[in-house]
């Protein structure tokens, strides 16, 4: 199997017409000709994160997070993402990055978010129009009504985050919720037209806030925590595709955010 086989499958899940117009999800580095000896899975392509896939014997890292996302005028030391790419190109690897096209893949990071939430009836909150089944964020229901006590200890607990931020009492129980993995306060008031008591993202920033107590609960996770599962999507897609493939998720934390609580 080379690893031309292993993107074309990806970009059956998530295709890259999907993408937003700002992102650069695809080949970020390497060929597409060599046969694959292992893939490493991860939501950011670290230094750390290459030296274990090069440790491992594997020469395909796929992410979700792009290695290049803004143009990379030149490759310096002390420069992140030229230590990334340097190292990538000395240890002869291939990174595949799959951001907002698997964000709007059909059975994309929403999706998945809102299956770990046990939400029933779930759908597109911004629908494509050239893929109706596909776009930005999910909504969905609780099988009943929840207190808000209760949705901010399920998403605590759901997503592995030591603090929650959110905004003031909603005073109702939530039935409806609007979700949507990384930075996905844009859809803050398509939630509120589609009947949503709740929206859940990663990130919202302090302005963001204004304006919805009483109307909508917002609950912020922090980006990492709202996207980590990626790579057990990642990993449960692949799997079943290639059962032959090695196959690992990476060790590394690469959260760059740190708590204190």
């Amino acid at each position: 199997m080379i690893i031309r086989d292993v993107i074309a499958a990806l970009e059956d899940f998530a295709p890259l017409p999907l993408q937003d117009d700002y992102d650069n999800s695809g080949l970020q580095i390497g060929t597409t000709e060599s046969e694959v000896s292992g893939a490493l899975l991860c939501l950011d392509v670290t230094p750390q994160v290459i030296a274990q896939a090069s440790d491992m014997g594997y020469n395909l890292v796929i992410s979700h997070h792009p290695v290049l996302f803004h143009p990379l005028k030149k490759i310096i030391d002390n420069d992140f993402t030229s230590d990334v790419v340097r190292q990538a190109i000395v240890n002869g690897m291939t990174i595949y990055s799959a951001h907002t096209s698997l964000d709007n893949a059909p059975q994309g990071v929403s999706m998945h978010m809102a299956s770990l939430l046990g939400l029933e009836n779930v759908q597109v909150l911004a629908p494509r129009t050239d893929f109706p089944n596909a776009g930005s964020g999910v909504i969905g229901n609780f099988p009943y009504p929840v207190t808000e006590e209760h949705l901010l200890a399920t998403v605590r607990y759901r997503f592995g985050t030591p603090c929650i931020r959110h905004n003031g009492q909603l005073e109702r129980k939530i039935s409806r919720v609007a979700l949507c993995g990384g930075s996905g306060a844009f859809l803050i008031d398509r939630a509120l037209e589609q009947g949503a008591d709740a929206f859940l993202t990663g990130e919202i920033s302090y302005h963001r806030y204004f304006g919805y107590d009483g109307r909508i609960k917002l609950i912020e996770t922090g980006h990492y925590e709202s996207e980590q599962y990626t790579v057990d999507l990642l990993f449960n897609y692949l799997s079943g595709k290639f059962p032959q493939l090695e196959l690992s998720r990476t060790q590394v934390r690469t959260n760059p955010v740190n708590y204190y609580i």
